[in-house]
């Protein structure tokens, strides 16, 4: 504890962090399961200071490494990182100060590590644990599997004395299993906190005017940093270009930009404030970045886990955030076709179109979304959060059987070959090409369903799919396909309960608040403008540095000190967050920047 509030300032433990701490330093293999911003990077940072030797610490990207690296340093921990595209004399250097042990924490790419044994980096040092931070990658089942993470096996046979820590904010029962067997982790303590993200509002809306929901959407977040997920890099860059026109600051990331342009915009979007970046789900992993308010999708994610942990970026600082998604018929069925298209096993395909059925699931429901969402992952919620779409809007149910029967006798009478659009026209009786060619246009089914437009039939297709009474064929362009199920709805021995699309203009005014989501929320008008003046000062502090804003202080002790008002440097050291290290690097101009704002 006294390690806690020395280095980092806190003066208790977070949820399970303490006895997971305990366990690794005792010696323990260890397991952690925490949602994202809940501090599983300290469960091994603290013991890596408390243990002799250098902790090696394994981490999949490059960017997040920097940022804890940059972190460590800025609370005096000495801390380096080796990956594979450093320059040798920086490589160089950070071996010197190992094999002199004067590192306390090693980060290191499974990509490097694979290419150069431990034993070669440390030279005469010892290890004092090892972290395999997201460590769902090393599973098949897992989101974001990658196959570097499977020689990590052999780190506990080579260094069977060595604890190590397994560390990941998602993984469904057999992606646990999966870390633990191909890890080889030593009967395991596992330590699985709650997934509840309670400060991160969900909300998701059939896709109408994507452009016009997006922003209306950012304009309640002027000023705030966040992420808009695409699934393609056509659309990144469209909607990157887009966004600017109107007049929001925006960058974008996909894995095909230029290396030099990709971390220029990836340094933006750590060391500047209010940017919005649009990125594939190339960017995410790893983020480390506390204060990102919002996390959009465009279109749909492959899986709940993929939802979960991408939104899961938002909000890290555990402040007010927003998760918002538009998706639409089209999102199923494209991503059904890269299923398919994909070389996986086939048992994996059945595995990866279940997650994504499930994942429709939630977009579909009438229940609480957070509810869903944490079911998925074993874990149980009364509902009525008070805190998604569903349960601050609840949604409307009509009893869609008859029009259920429609919708499967059109895709049947005209021999489960085509796709939704064309099964459509047939259903409000529209005169195109195609109906008039294949004899459409003299089914009983034409013109049967006028009393829904196109809109309402994709509704109703959407959550028919969602239902499993009727599935995509991608081998045959996309045809629809009745399944077994679709029979008792037939013969109305099954009735289908549908929900009613809200108008994307109805907004409570809840919703609109500008404020209601921000950073600041709680704060009165005077303490506003104090926290926005430290805010600056933040700033100027972090580009005089060239280090990211939340490396001097999260918005969260921002946010204490515009409340609290210290007036003295002890005053200040109460503050949650704010250690010796940090207290004698920055609390002078800190009290420089509130008396001024004060006066």
């Amino acid at each position: 504890m006294d390690v806690l509030r020395r280095v980092w300032g806190y003066s208790e433990f977070r949820g399970m962090q303490g006895d997971a701490i305990r366990n690794l330093i005792s010696g323990g293999d260890t397991l952690v399961l925490f949602p994202t911003g809940k501090g599983k990077s300290l469960c091994y940072q603290l013991p890596a200071l408390c243990m002799g030797g250098t902790a090696i610490v394994v981490s999949p990207l490059v960017a997040l490494m920097r940022d804890q690296v940059e972190e460590l340093k800025e609370l005096g921990v000495p801390a380096g990182a080796i990956w594979s595209e450093q320059s040798p004399d920086d490589a160089n250097n950070v071996r010197r100060q190992l094999r002199s042990g004067q590192l306390k924490l090693l980060y290191v790419t499974p990509e490097r590590l694979a290419t150069g044994s431990l034993d070669s980096m440390l030279g005469n040092g010892d290890i004092s644990l090892i972290a395999v931070d997201e460590a769902h990658c090393i599973s098949v089942w897992g989101n974001n599997f990658r196959k570097d993470y499977l020689a990590l096996g052999r780190l506990k046979e080579m260094y069977p004395t060595i604890p190590v820590v397994a560390l990941t904010a998602t993984a469904d029962t057999r992606t646990r299993q999966d870390i633990i067997k191909l890890l080889n982790l030593h009967d395991p303590e596992v330590f699985v906190d709650s997934f509840d993200r309670k400060n991160i509002s969900y909300e998701i809306l059939p896709r109408s005017n994507p452009r016009g929901q997006l922003l209306d959407f950012l304009k309640r977040h002027k000023g705030e940093s966040g992420i808009v997920y695409c699934l393609s890099r056509k659309k990144v860059e469209e909607t990157v270009e887009w966004l600017n026109e109107s007049g929001i600051r925006a960058k974008h990331y996909h894995a095909r930009l230029d290396p030099a342009l990709k971390a220029a915009n990836q340094d933006a979007f750590r060391l500047e404030e209010g940017l919005c970046l649009v990125a594939t789900v190339a960017f995410g992993m790893g983020i480390n970045k506390p204060n990102v308010r919002y996390v959009v999708h465009l279109d749909l994610p492959s899986s709940i886990e993929s939802y979960y942990q991408e939104t899961g970026r938002a909000g890290r600082d555990g402040l007010p955030a927003e998760a918002f998604m538009v998706f639409g018929m089209q999102d199923i069925v494209q991503r059904s076709r890269m299923i398919d298209e994909g070389d996986a096993s086939d048992q994996v395909k059945r595995i990866e179109r279940a997650k994504l059925n499930a994942l429709v699931g939630i977009c579909e429901t009438t229940a609480c979304r957070r509810q869903a969402i944490l079911g998925h992952f074993g874990e149980q919620h009364p509902g009525r959060c008070g805190n998604c779409d569903t349960c601050t809007k609840p949604i409307e149910t009509w009893d869609g059987t008859e029009a259920a029967i429609k919708a499967l006798a059109a895709i049947y009478r005209t021999g489960e070959r085509f796709g939704v659009g064309h099964v459509i026209d047939v259903l409000i009786g529209k005169l195109t090409d195609k109906t008039k060619r294949f004899g459409h246009v003299d089914l009983a089914v034409f013109g049967a369903g006028r009393e829904f437009n196109a809109a309402g039939w994709q509704s109703i297709y959407r959550q028919l799919l969602a239902l499993n009474l009727i599935r995509v064929e991608h081998d045959e362009f996309g045809a629809m396909k009745l399944q077994e199920q679709a029979a008792a709805v037939f013969k109305k021995e099954r009735s289908v309960t549908l929900r009613r699309d809200r108008s994307v203009t109805r907004r409570t005014k809840r919703s609109i608040e500008p404020s209601n989501y921000s950073s600041r929320s709680g704060l009165s008008a005077d303490d506003r403008e104090v926290f926005e003046a430290l805010r600056q000062e933040r700033l100027a502090i972090a580009r005089e540095l060239g280090v990211a804003p939340y490396v001097i202080f999260p918005d969260t002790t921002l946010i204490a000190f515009a409340t609290s008002r210290p007036s003295t440097l002890d005053e200040m050291l109460e503050v949650s967050g704010v250690g010796p290290t940090k207290l004698e690097r920055y609390g002078a101009r800190f009290l420089d920047a509130l008396e001024i704002a004060l006066r």
